[in-house]
């Protein structure tokens, strides 16, 4: 069975339009968190956030959600060597929940809505018919359960590509509901930092293009980044905490998958909430222990542009190619004083890494929704 690779990757961050400046931000230890300046929604009482650049006029009529998934995928496809989307591709959107189609009976939705819901197919693949998709959403890990999802479609020959797609742009909604279990910090986020006091919100795009590596090799585009494995599970004893077992489950699960025994590299989860990063670390600990690690390296991009909520995962794949193809761990901005760990690296600078060939990618979310990928470099 023919690999699947990730040919192209698409990105809008806080750090401005493409892999390539937040791949910089990151290596530079960076910070693009900062008091708001177009979020002002209740509950927003000033704290840091990531937002996007305002770099050119947005488009009458059209979310700014829309806008980052769409430039997301220019740059993924591009990046991959494609005009566009094949015949026959599948586009799995990632979202809080798919807006109402016309015709449905349901009210139209507010500007707010827009914005909290989607993205928009329309907006972002373009006028009907447009290409195959599906809308998924398993909270904060939706976009690498969806990377999973895509791997099996292309396994199965369903599609000759697979993208995976979304945005998340701040809203009063999202703020609200991360606000309420108190998990938003009044200072910027602190991944992994003995002080750190909560998540930062951000927002953005992201986007990933896979397909098996027999077909990008044909076309003469890049097929070193292989999907090695995947874990995808909904499970958890509280709707909002994460276990330290089911996330070392899972990411066992993930390594098992791709006959991978040890890793040189974890990209984390790694929000910056006091109970979230103890219990990822404990497992990360954990899984280390099993192939007798003594100094994995772990960092996080949320310190650096905030957390994109349904999206998080396409920086963090990005984060960890980043690692695979250059032999560099970007450090986890805003970490200062990290935790004591035993067979664990927790870099304040960038660190090189030699002969790095796996990397892991955790996604977790609400509700018990956790999932790994093991990427490896060939």
């Amino acid at each position: 069975m023919s690999d699947i690779v990730i040919s192209g990757l698409g990105l809008v961050t806080p750090f401005g339009h493409g892999v390539e400046p937040y791949w910089r931000g990151l290596v530079g230890g960076r910070s693009a968190l900062a008091p708001a300046r177009r979020f002002t929604a209740a509950p927003y009482r000033g704290e840091p956030v990531g937002e996007v650049p305002q770099t050119a006029p947005e488009p009458a009529g059209a979310t700014r959600k829309g806008a980052y998934a769409r430039a997301a995928l220019a740059e993924a496809l591009h990046a991959a060597g494609l005009a566009r989307l094949p015949d026959g591709a599948v586009v799995l959107l990632v979202g809080q929940a798919p807006l109402p189609r016309p015709g449905e009976g349901r009210a139209e939705p507010t500007g707010d809505e827009r914005e909290f819901m989607g993205p928009d197919p329309a907006e972002v693949l373009g006028a009907p018919p447009g290409p195959r998709y599906v809308h998924l959403s398993h909270a904060c890990a939706s976009a690498v359960f969806a990377v999973g999802y895509a791997r099996e479609l292309l396994r199965a020959g369903e599609a000759p590509v697979a993208a995976v797609v979304g945005s998340s742009v701040l809203n009063r909604y999202e703020y609200a509901s991360m606000d309420v279990v108190r998990a938003v910090g009044r200072t910027a986020a602190r991944p992994f930092d003995v002080e750190r006091a909560g998540i930062s919100l951000g927002e953005g795009g992201g986007a990933v293009v896979l397909e098996s590596a027999a077909h990008a090799r044909a076309r003469a585009a890049a097929a070193d980044l292989v999907v090695a494995g995947s874990a995808c599970r909904v499970s958890g004893a509280k709707s909002a905490a994460s276990d330290t077992d089911r996330v070392a489950a899972c990411m066992r699960d993930a390594l098992d998958d791709a006959s991978v025994h040890g890793l040189d590299h974890v990209h984390a989860h790694a929000t910056g909430t006091g109970q979230g990063d103890a219990a990822e670390l404990a497992a990360v600990e954990a899984v280390a222990a099993d192939s007798g690690a003594r100094a994995l390296p772990v960092s996080s991009h949320k310190g650096a542009i905030g957390h994109l909520l349904h999206i998080s995962g396409a920086p963090a794949i990005a984060a960890a190619a980043g690692t695979l193809r250059s032999g560099i761990v970007a450090p986890t901005a805003g970490l200062a004083t990290p935790e004591p760990t035993a067979r664990l690296v927790l870099p304040t600078a960038p660190m090189e890494v030699s002969g790095v060939r796996t990397a892991a990618v955790n996604s977790f979310g609400f509700g018990g929704n956790n999932a790994s990928l093991v990427l490896l470099r060939r």
